[in-house]
């Protein structure tokens, strides 16, 4: 079992349950929005009303944080597969850190306009 201090788990069965819990919020958000636009003449007036929504809002910031998590330990795994050398792994993780982290607080400050 790997453990380290970029791993977002404790464990692969961690780190499995991570994947698998925010593919589930990511994919109802996303049949959620599909159905949404489906069923809605999309113009300014009904996106911000949506928007305007604290229980909508409160849904994209989990399916914010959800993305995050998701690709944060997608990618640790990826490259600690494939990038043996620890000084570039730790450069790679760190830059995917730095600009998942970038992007979610951005996602914040759009979605609650801080």
């Amino acid at each position: 079992m790997v453990n380290s201090v970029t791993n977002l788990g404790r464990s692969g069965v961690f780190d499995w349950m991570i994947q698998r819990v925010t593919a589930y919020v990511l994919a109802l958000y996303t049949v959620f929005l599909f159905g949404f636009v489906l069923t809605t003449d999309i113009n300014y007036d009904s996106w911000s009303a949506l928007f305007d929504q604290t229980w909508f809002r409160i849904f994209t910031l989990l399916a914010l944080l959800s993305i995050g998590a998701h690709a944060w330990v997608g990618l640790w795994t990826v490259t600690t597969d494939y990038i043996k050398a620890t000084l570039p792994r730790f450069l790679v993780q760190a830059l995917c850190g730095l600009a998942m982290f970038v992007y979610l607080v951005w996602g914040i400050q759009i979605l609650w306009g801080l």
